[in-house]
């Protein structure tokens, strides 16, 4: 553990003339020997106890009650840096860990009706007990009061449809052993919560925006029987573009809701749909309107005026689902991982991953000209990895009057979409030494 050594040399012993000086009595002499048995011990007194004199790391505990006891006040802690600026953390495999879950879903209220698996009935409880091992390095589990203690004082918002709000629930549920947020929403509309975390002044928030983009449902039928959708492919979803301006990190993600039915407008007319079936109407399928509306909402992030923040995309994270498609009975009843030699992308998820990097890329590029910093939350392979971790028919009682389907799409409360937390943990602490290191090697420009 390296310490600051700045004030440890104020107390070392000095040097030059005054080492020199000859005391000739002895009163003076038994004074200098006792002053220089002082200013040696001093020096070792406070290498063994600089924590009074340096802010230092601690490695973060093993393990974390529910409550934690107020006289251990872990918010004082700062958290560990792990080396894996080397290491891609996101290519692995799906290791047991006995340890989880680290809440439950009779600790956490914060799990929506519909991914709480366990209420429901969901028989199992293996898949709950995963962790992610990158290859090559170790992957630290989330470490709630570290996390709060991190972004003291910051403000975090997911941009995107439910999976996203699915990934900001379960962030609440794994921060909850700690401290649980006030909702201090500026809006009834549950599409848009934001919650604080008096202790730490932490806000979190989510924007419901499935298309990133404006857009509306255009027929409630459609040839699917979900709706047609008119996305305005070079316009903003102003609901978060004027709302996000004074965040310091915002996660963006989006996906599942571009299968649908949708008529894409440009320019004031319409361009092409995906499956539309109208008359007139080009087919132009649903990869041109994903393109564009991930461009469009990097350009608005990137023209935000104020906007000082670092941007995560995080990838698309697949669906699971096996004996049809997700409205003709497809289901997802595996109960364990897969391995990474077992499955691959199919084409739609590839075709929407390729183009996340893409676009991600090109925004990176353009906010690098303004400062502003990108970074890739790339869950597509571990989730790739996790068939068991869906609440299929676990979202609601058996015996309810309910219409819907068997969901494939979103994750468990606990399960494998906590891990999501575990990433971006560790990118925000190495954030931090990316930081430094930039601070440092421009200070050494500077002195040559």
């Amino acid at each position: 553990m390296k310490h600051y050594q700045t004030n440890l040399h104020d107390h070392e012993v000095p040097s030059g003339k005054y080492q020199t000086l000859i005391l000739k009595t002895p009163r003076k002499i038994a004074l200098l020997v006792f002053a220089l048995l002082l200013l040696t011990i001093i020096p070792f007194y406070y290498r063994s106890n600089s924590i009074f004199l340096t802010k230092t790391i601690p490695n973060p505990p093993s393990s974390l009650p529910f409550s934690p006891p107020k006289d251990e006040e872990p918010h004082e802690e700062l958290p560990t840096i792990s080396n894996n600026l080397k290491c891609d953390i996101f290519t692995g495999e799906w290791v047991p860990n006995p340890e989880a879950p680290y809440y439950t879903n009779t600790t956490c209220w914060a799990i929506h009706e519909h991914q709480n698996c366990q209420k429901y009935g969901r028989p199992d409880s293996e898949f709950m007990k995963w962790k992610w091992k990158p290859d090559g390095c170790e992957l630290p589990v989330f470490n709630p009061a570290q996390f709060l203690e991190l972004l003291r004082g910051k403000s975090l918002a997911f941009v995107g449809d439910s999976v996203g709000r699915n990934q900001m629930q379960s962030l609440i549920c794994l921060l909850s052993r700690v401290e649980y947020p006030i909702d201090v929403s500026y809006t009834k509309d549950e599409k848009y919560k934001r919650w604080k975390y008096t202790s730490y002044n932490f806000t979190m928030a989510s924007y419901w925006t499935p298309h990133l983009i404006k857009s509306k449902e255009e027929d409630n039928h459609g040839p699917t029987n979900t709706g047609i959708f008119g996305l305005y492919l070079d316009e903003f979803d102003e609901a978060w573009t004027t709302q996000v301006e004074d965040f310091d990190y915002l996660i963006v993600s989006a996906g599942h809701w571009f299968m649908r039915s949708m008529v894409f407008h440009e320019n004031n007319k319409i361009a092409g749909c995906h499956y539309c079936l109208l008359d007139n109407v080009p087919e132009v399928g649903m990869y041109y309107g994903y393109r564009k509306a991930f461009r469009t909402a990097f350009k608005a992030i990137n023209s935000m005026k104020f906007y000082k923040g670092i941007t995560y995309l995080r990838t698309f994270a697949p669906s699971h689902f096996e004996g049809g498609m997700w409205n003709k009975g497809g289901d997802c009843v595996r109960t364990k991982p897969f391995k990474s030699n077992e499955t691959q992308l199919e084409v739609v998820s590839l075709e929407f991953y390729m183009i996340q990097l893409e676009e991600f890329r090109a925004a990176e590029k353009e906010g690098r000209k303004k400062g502003l910093k990108y970074r890739l939350l790339d869950t597509t392979q571990a989730m790739l990895l996790r068939p068991d971790g869906h609440p299929s028919r676990y979202g609601h009682l058996p015996e309810e009057n309910v219409t819907l389907y068997n969901d494939c799409v979103h994750w468990c409360l606990p399960g494998p979409i906590d891990t999501w937390s575990d990433f971006l943990f560790e990118m925000l602490k190495t954030e931090g030494i990316r930081s430094a290191e930039e601070k440092r090697h421009s200070r050494d420009r500077r002195l040559h």
